[in-house]
């Protein structure tokens, strides 16, 4: 409980410099409306139509939420480099509370991100074809998946030796992470090795898992998955999304207190 209450602190501290900051949203605000309305209307057309455009919106999620862990390599990176991590080390507080702040407040930002592109996909036409329960299962799995990922995020903030270095480390394996994939095309038409990588990425199964949960199939384009990964979508990215978190964390930690040790 202690741990908790003090990275709640730590946590309201980050989403007050936010409020002061607005611009540190563009990443989970802009950046996935740009990418709804590209990928809905450029690439759509030639996809599948409406049918793609429902297809697209849990990749769309997934992605984002993956982008967001930038937020959190460069947000901890900051405050190392400006002396706040040092103030915190002097206060009588966990060390887990400084990172698990981070993680938190991001987590806040990473749910507004998701109303923000649920928003945009009631606009070119999403809809939610499950039940509510259904549906409140699938928002809860990505949010569960974002908090795994912010940790990856965390462990890059506290190596990088700059905030310059933590964006550029927090930003280049979102890319090959997001795009070698089964967000936004069926993993069947890609190479075999790239196939192989897609079926069993976490962001693979957590947008199936979505996707099944709101009940958007697929165009009739593109191949559903296939294997062991895609036929248990909901328990492969449930257990994807604990062991991120359960390694990462690890590593946080034993980072933050080399850290500590300089």
């Amino acid at each position: 409980m202690t741990l908790l209450r003090e990275g709640g602190v730590v946590a309201w501290r980050n989403l007050l410099n936010i409020r002061r900051n607005p611009g540190s949203l563009v990443t989970g605000v802009v950046q996935p409306v740009m990418f709804v309305l590209l990928l809905a209307y450029v690439f759509g057309g030639s996809l599948g139509g409406d049918a793609y455009r429902e297809f697209l919106v849990a990749g769309i999620l997934v992605q984002t939420l993956t982008f967001g862990t930038s937020l959190t390599a460069i947000g901890l990176a900051n405050d190392l480099h400006k002396g706040l991590v040092d103030r915190f080390r002097s206060l009588p507080m966990s060390r887990m509370a400084v990172i698990l702040g981070r993680t938190t407040s991001d987590l806040a930002v990473s749910a507004l991100s998701v109303v923000v592109i649920v928003v945009c996909g009631l606009l070119i036409g999403w809809r939610v074809n499950g039940t509510l329960t259904e549906a409140l299962a699938a928002f809860g799995l990505l949010l569960l998946f974002a908090f795994a990922v912010s940790w990856i995020g965390a462990v890059i903030g506290l190596t990088a030796r700059s905030v310059e270095v933590a964006q550029s480390l927090g930003l280049i394996w979102l890319f090959p992470v997001t795009f070698v994939s089964g967000a936004f095309v069926s993993i069947s038409a890609m190479p075999a090795p790239l196939a192989a990588v897609a079926e069993w990425n976490p962001v693979t199964a957590t947008a199936t898992a979505a996707r099944e949960l709101f009940g958007n199939a697929p165009p009739p384009g593109l191949a559903p998955p296939e294997g062991w990964p895609a036929e248990n979508a909901l328990l492969y990215s449930l257990l994807s999304s604990l062991v991120i978190i359960v390694l990462f964390a690890s590593i946080a930690l034993v980072q933050y207190r080399r850290i500590n040790r300089r």
